[in-house]
């Protein structure tokens, strides 16, 4: 009879540890252990002389997934940039005969690492986590609380040289994934723990006012995609609402989709010199270029269409924001089989207006795909010819296009110069992390 993986057995650490300068009561270091302390911001210790336990999860743990129950701690649950669990929560329902979940029943102050997937994710355990299960893709760090926080080591592996060690660690497998001798392997900075806890509480001061900050651009950039979706939906007349006759997409132009040839035939990709695109250029303005070629070869034996300049790509599939959404071609390209390529007759249709009807009913195209029944939504060349769209004179499609371009145009920089406000709070977020764990501020003796 096989064991099932909840027999696993458990990995533990019993190393004692290493020992550290102790700092006075009142949080300061007598003169003689200053220079003592510098040296343990800079020197490096490996993690295994601190770890009390270290574990992962076990696998079967979807047998007992419920409703009702303790709490499961998946991977997507650890933070990318914080130490702080989230997201949403599974619960499972042991039942009694079961006893491997105890191994990994968590305690708080914790510190647990992503394992699989998403290397780097760091969190440490808080009250309202404790006595939550972890997955296989999670590693359950417990550490000597007498001479290690588990924050100050959490923050040291969300900085730069942390990160670093994570991803190198992660490197060389089929899959890549962290082995548990890897954290143990971890090298990391050790001033007395009274230091410890001042740089770990300085960091949760000031990151939570940087994290603020990011969150507050993060709403505007939400308020200016609303703000240039209203724009656009405002400016583009409705069926049924317009003085202008509408019409069916498929009537007045020709409506194709592509296919991907076969990667292991080398005659169709090797020395490729025609464009060939794939659903991901639906996220840019205009499509100018490519990093993706197709042979003559290709092109022939596997009928792949022609997109000419002008031409409106709409995206077929995606279950995130991409299915529904639209670009213009700049270049001659063929296409894979989750794009659609509309070729439209000019003398009806100006190909700018078109691909702001396009954008107009996104969130159209995104309901009547996700309406077909198919477990997975996904829009179909047919359905994009039998969309009506309202088709006025050149001349004031012209005049629509026009004005959205220039009307989008200033949303659009706001977009891009709050982004690059994020990305630099971001940046500063790493840099200070790095700076602290490192002893290189000045931190003060109150925080």
């Amino acid at each position: 009879m096989t064991n099932h993986p909840f027999d696993e057995l458990s990995e533990q650490v019993g190393d004692k540890g290493a020992s550290v300068p102790i700092a006075t009561k009142n949080g300061t270091l007598p003169s003689a252990v200053a220079h003592a302390v510098d040296n343990a911001f800079n020197r490096r210790i490996q993690l295994r002389r601190f770890i009390k336990f270290l574990t992962s999860g076990s696998r079967g743990w979807g047998d007992y997934y419920a409703d009702q129950g303790d709490v499961f701690i998946r991977i997507g649950n650890l933070p990318r940039e914080s130490l702080q669990l989230g997201g949403e929560v599974q619960r499972v329902d042991l039942p009694s005969h079961v006893r491997e979940g105890q191994r990994t029943r968590l305690c708080e102050k914790d510190l647990l690492f992503s394992i699989t997937a998403y290397i780097g994710s760091v969190a440490v355990v808080e009250s309202g986590w404790i006595d939550a299960y972890v997955s296989q893709h999670v590693a359950l760090c417990r550490l000597d609380l007498a001479q290690m926080d588990p924050r100050f080591v959490g923050y040291f592996m969300l900085g730069t040289e942390g990160q670093d060690q994570l991803l190198q660690g992660a490197v060389g497998g089929t899959k890549v994934q962290l082995a548990l001798d890897d954290i143990r392997g971890l090298r990391i900075p050790v001033p007395p723990l009274v230091e410890q806890q001042r740089v770990a509480a300085y960091l949760d001061r000031e990151l939570a006012k940087i994290d603020t900050l990011i969150a507050a651009q993060e709403r505007f950039v939400g308020f200016l995609d609303e703000r240039r979706d209203a724009v656009i939906r405002d400016a583009v007349p409705v069926p049924g609402q317009s003085k202008w006759k509408a019409d069916k997409l498929g009537r007045r132009s020709i409506i194709s989709n592509g296919a991907t040839p076969r990667r292991e035939e080398e005659k169709y990709w090797r020395n490729g010199d025609f464009p060939w695109l794939n659903s991901s250029v639906v996220n840019l303005r205009a499509v100018i270029s490519t990093d993706q070629f197709v042979t003559r070869e290709a092109m022939l034996e596997c009928h792949l269409p022609i997109a000419e300049p002008d031409d409106i790509l709409v995206a077929l599939t995606g279950q995130g924001k991409t299915r529904g959404m639209a670009t213009i071609l700049k270049i001659k390209a063929t296409i894979n089989q989750h794009l659609a390529c509309i070729h439209v007759d000019r003398t009806r249709w100006d190909p700018e207006y078109l691909l702001w009807s396009m954008k107009s009913v996104y969130r159209d195209l995104r309901r009547s795909s996700d309406a077909n029944g198919a477990t997975k939504g996904g829009l179909t060349v047919d359905a994009l010819k039998r969309h009506v769209l309202v088709m006025p004179p050149l001349a004031e499609q012209r005049r629509i296009a026009d004005y959205l371009n220039r009307e989008t145009a200033k949303i659009d920089n706001l977009l891009a110069k709050t982004q690059r406000h994020i990305e630099l709070a971001r940046d500063r977020r790493i840099a200070l992390i790095t700076a602290a764990v490192s002893g290189q501020i000045d931190i003060p003796k109150e925080v």
